[in-house]
């Protein structure tokens, strides 16, 4: 059955990429579900530590939260989401953006990262086709898109995002599904100690702390997915864009200088499209600076 599924999607890419679509959507319902709860999941966790550390009983005995309990509820009034009002994007609309019972608007977050991720999963099955290489692409695209969010609201990046999937990009170097075994550990190695230089040279001369930690892991996952040569692309993409952003955001009087921007969502996003065209990206920036 696997594989007469595999022939249909290889004969049929119209129905391969449509399904990837609708797939990669109701992946975006959930990973709305992780960039919410995921950061409150761990500020609980710390706190328990920190009570643990001081010898402190716990204040109140919490609810059970995870990515599975409660069920989805308005943040307003309390109305659990049913299941006709969780279909992907489609109950957004139909809703009209508002909550069924109290009409509260419902952030456009929602609708956004399921099309987005939708987007994205057909992007990554259009370039790679029906094989090993997506299954891995779409897994990684899935969770940079959620750290990003968590990053962008948070200005954290999760270890339980970061870590794993550094060590499926080392077992997938096994089987030479992007890199070798070789050039898989050398990228963990450059992509950590290649940011966290900067970290300390920035810190020596200014006594401040430029960027996070979490930054360092994820540029070091990301060596273990792409090798350590395209690094350089990735760190410079995600750099020239940062600052773009970062400038233009002070002009316009978004932001002041002193505000701190999340840099993971540069580099995943830098890391995404190194990992599809890192080749072009390679060769434009040879002859940019050829020139």
């Amino acid at each position: 059955m696997f594989e007469s599924l595999i022939s249909l999607f290889e004969q049929q890419p119209v129905l391969f990429l449509g399904t990837l679509f609708v797939f990669g959507a109701v992946v975006g319902s959930f990973l709305n579900v992780v960039i919410y709860r995921l950061p409150v999941m761990m500020q609980r966790e710390w706190r328990q530590d920190c009570l643990e550390f001081l010898e402190q009983p716990a204040a109140v005995e919490l609810d059970k939260f995870n990515l599975s309990v409660p069920r989805s509820r308005c943040g307003h009034c309390g109305h659990q989401i049913t299941t006709l009002e969780n279909i992907p994007m489609i109950s957004y609309l139909v809703l009209g953006g508002k909550c069924s019972s109290c009409k509260t608007s419902i952030s456009a977050q929602y609708p956004l990262v399921e099309l987005f991720t939708g987007l994205v999963s057909v992007v990554v099955g259009w370039h790679f086709g029906v094989s090993l290489q997506t299954l891995a692409a779409l897994f990684l695209s899935w969770c940079l898109i959620a750290a990003s969010g968590i990053d962008i609201g948070h200005k954290l990046l999760p270890d339980n995002i970061t870590l794993p999937l550094l060590w499926l990009g080392i077992l997938l170097a096994l089987f030479d599904v992007f890199v070798s075994l070789e050039d898989s550990i050398i990228g963990v190695i450059t992509g950590y100690m290649s940011l966290w230089s900067v970290f300390m040279l920035f810190k020596l001369i200014t006594g401040k702390e430029g960027m996070g930690y979490g930054d360092f892991k994820l540029l070091a996952m990301l060596g273990a997915w792409l090798g350590w040569k395209p690094l350089f692309v990735v760190i410079l993409t995600s750099s020239v864009v940062g600052a773009s952003v970062g400038i233009s955001m002070i002009l316009l009087k978004k932001t002041s200088r002193s505000t701190q921007i999340p840099f993971g969502p540069y580099l995943a996003a830098a890391g995404w499209i190194t990992l599809l065209w890192g080749d072009q990206l390679m060769r434009f920036y040879l002859t940019a600076f050829a020139l």
